[in-house]
C-alpha cells in the first residue's frame, strides 16, 4: 500500500486532492503517478484508513508493506482520513455499502505532523525521523495490522523492515 492514497478512474474518492491542489500536484509529481501504459494522472489523495482497514479485513491481511514513504517527506502535515461525515450528520467508521452514500460523504481528518526532511538514506527503523515513525505507527494502531516494511525511496533497496514488536 502506498503511503498516501491514488485513484485511476471515475468514481467515488473520499480524500482526493483536486487538481491543482498543490500538495496533491506535489504528490503526482514526486510520486510518478502516472499509468505505466496510458501516461494518465492519477488521482491522488491523503491516505484513507477506513478504506484501508476495510481492505485489510476483506483481504485477511497479516501484515504490511508501505511503499513510497520518502513522496511525503516535504509536507509539514499531513492528513488521514479516520472516518466519513455523511451528508445527514451520520459518522462513518467503515466504508458505506451503497455507492450513494460513497458519493456523499466527507472525510474526517487526523492531521499529523510532517518530517519535512529527506528519507531516503533510512536503513532500519532507527534510521527514520520520530513523526515517520510516528506515521507509520499510526496506520499499524488504525488497521490492527503490522506493518513490516517501508520503501523509502524509489530504488528496490530502499527498504526499511520492521521486526514484530517496533
Amino acid at each position: 500500500m502506498k503511503a498516501y492514497t491514488t485513484r485511476v478512474g471515475s468514481g467515488p474518492f473520499p480524500s482526493e486532492l483536486l487538481e491543482g491542489d498543490p500538495i496533491g500536484d506535489d504528490l503526482v509529481e514526486r510520486g510518478r503517478e502516472f499509468g505505466t501504459n496510458t501516461g494518465r494522472r492519477r488521482r491522488p489523495g491523503w491516505l484513507d484508513l477506513v478504506m484501508l482497514k476495510h481492505a485489510t479485513r476483506l483481504n485477511t491481511c497479516t501484515e504490511l508493506a508501505i511503499t513510497k514513504l520518502d513522496v511525503l517527506s516535504p509536507l509539514k502535515e499531513l492528513k488521514v482520513c479516520v472516518g466519513y461525515l455523511g451528508d445527514d450528520g451520520t459518522r462513518y467508521e467503515h466504508v458505506p455499502y451503497h455507492q450513494s452514500v460513497m458519493h456523499k460523504i466527507k472525510p474526517i481528518y487526523e492531521t499529523l505532523p510532517g518530517w519535512g526532511t529527506d528519507i531516503e538514506r533510512a536503513e532500519k527503523i532507527s534510521d527514520l525521523p520520530t513523526e515517520a515513525k510516528d506515521y507509520v505507527q499510526f496506520i499499524e494502531d488504525f488497521t490492527k495490522v503490522h506493518v513490516s516494511f517501508v520503501s523509502v525511496g524509489p530504488s528496490r533497496d530502499q527498504l526499511v523492515v520492521l521486526p514484530r514488536g517496533e
